[in-house]
């Protein structure tokens, strides 16, 4: 049998939880359980708070010059950059480059415009693709996996 003794709970706690409603218990809940998590797991407490985090408007990454409101996502296997594109005239004069970290685009807005936006993870140089539906242009590079590893040694200075 556990000992329920040693707990906190004296009989006003008690009587004043077999009082409340349960919407309030939920609250109380909630809040018993948000102070004694830390911060970086309150997502976990709500499962709807922990999927928001993997909606693509959840990273959006600033531009560098002008709005071009893009979100960046990664999956297993790939980085996903969305942006939104105003006019389909855009695509004609569009200039798409990546590195193994950065996706640049060229020429939108205006022909003089440049923007880079950071990649979440390392990709690979062949197999990009690029589509356009609904306004939006959506990159998808395949994550390249760097399993090469250099050992640092440690020296120590007196």
């Amino acid at each position: 049998m556990f000992p329920w003794n040693i707990f906190p709970f004296n009989k006003d706690v008690k009587e004043s939880l077999q009082k409340m409603k349960p919407g309030e218990i939920d609250k109380y809940v909630q809040d018993i359980i948000g102070k004694a998590l830390p911060e970086n797991m309150r997502g976990m407490m709500n499962p709807q708070e922990m999927f928001n985090a993997f909606q693509p408007s959840a990273t959006q990454q600033p531009s560098t010059a002008g709005s071009l409101n893009s979100s960046t996502f990664e999956t297993h296997d790939y980085v996903f950059v969305r942006i939104p594109i105003k006019d389909v005239e855009w695509l004609k004069k569009l200039r798409l480059y990546h590195t193994s970290n950065q996706l640049i685009l060229e020429h939108i807005p205006d022909d003089d415009d440049k923007h880079t936006i950071t990649l979440p993870a390392i990709v690979k140089k062949k197999g990009a693709a690029a589509n356009y539906k609904d306004g939006i242009l959506e990159v998808r590079i395949p994550k390249n996996i760097d399993m090469q590893f250099s050992q640092i040694d440690v020296t120590e200075i007196m």
